[in-house]
């Protein structure tokens, strides 16, 4: 995928999120939720654009690390209107999926770029080899320090 269709790609994701939030029912929490994922959604968009202007490669990094954040923050906030049973899970399903592969990309972008086989963890583990260790309980999904 180019550049351009990567530009294309998110910001027609912004807009088919835009489209989403308008139809939310009007209560507080539908319109906060929404809010929320409008916010990730055009960040995600507007910071893989910022990268494409990178100064150097550590800036690309940079940026895309904040294309990755917001989103994967997109997927929470459209899990979130599931959980809270404003909308349906199968009316959001392709916009969560979309969501997923963007992420997707842009991870593996970020790791080509570095010039790494995988990506690394932030956190330390003193007992492990490598120095980075991955929560294989699965309760938190995130990495934790061992």
């Amino acid at each position: 995928m180019t550049p351009d269709e990567m530009k294309r790609r998110t910001r027609a994701f912004a807009l088919r999120v835009i489209r989403l939030y308008e139809s939310l029912p009007k209560t507080k929490v539908a319109q906060h939720i929404g809010y929320q994922l409008v916010r990730a959604a055009t960040s995600v968009a507007a910071n893989y654009r910022a990268s494409c202007r990178a100064k150097s490669k550590a800036d690309f990094i940079a940026k895309m690390g904040i294309v990755e954040e917001e989103a994967d923050e997109c997927v929470f906030w459209l899990e979130m209107l599931v959980d809270a049973k404003i909308v349906a899970e199968k009316l959001l399903a392709p916009l969560k999926k979309e969501a997923e592969e963007i992420t997707a990309i842009v991870v593996s972008s970020i790791t080509t770029a570095r010039g790494q086989k995988r990506p690394r963890t932030r956190f330390r583990n003193p007992q492990s080899t490598t120095g980075y260790h991955i929560d294989t309980k699965g309760d938190s999904g995130c990495d934790s320090v061992a």
